[in-house]
């Protein structure tokens, strides 16, 4: 999928954005499914959560990459795991870390983005934010009130567009 995206779809303004979404289930049988948060019903409810970065751009949207969450209620439990199809060496990973690793996935085959969004349980992790910075990947992440963020560079109110702050990473449209 994401060799057709970046052929058909490429575009340097695109935006990566990162969230997860949660899959009503009724059974305990279906892979990581609990009872646990899903944003999908805005409550904690029996479900399985998925993470997914999208790429959208001006003309089309699309995922490139997906996660099952796997409680450790599952992880912990390998006969259960092996009941429902998984693998022994799939191991416990929070959702930003799964994020994480798709996130670098598509650094790393250059898919094409301007920017990277996330909601606040992604946009709280600051050693992904300062890998951002680092990484000169423009970022807007929510975070908690009580969190600290600092840049490196100026930041450019969204109400006002202005010049491009880094030569090569914006298209002429802005």
């Amino acid at each position: 999928m994401r060799d057709y995206v970046v052929e058909h779809l490429g575009d340097p303004d695109a935006v990566l954005i990162v969230d997860d979404t949660g899959f009503l289930k009724k059974g305990i049988r279906s892979a990581g499914v609990q009872r646990q948060y899903s944003g999908t019903a805005g409550r904690t409810e029996n479900s399985q959560i998925g993470v997914f970065p999208a790429y959208s751009t001006s003309r089309r949207r699309t995922l490139i990459d997906h996660r099952l969450y796997l409680p450790t209620s599952w992880t912990d439990d390998r006969d259960r795991c092996r009941r429902a199809g998984i693998d022994d060496t799939v191991s416990f990973a929070t959702k930003v870390a799964m994020a994480k690793a798709m996130v670098r996935r598509a650094i790393a085959e250059k898919i094409p983005f301007g920017w990277l969004t996330a909601d606040a349980p992604y946009g709280f992790s600051k050693g992904w934010r300062y890998e951002f910075e680092q990484s000169d990947v423009f970022h807007v992440m929510a975070t908690t009130l009580h969190d600290t963020v600092v840049t490196r560079g100026a930041v450019r109110p969204a109400a006002s567009p202005g010049p491009c702050p880094v030569p090569g990473r914006c298209s002429a449209r802005r």
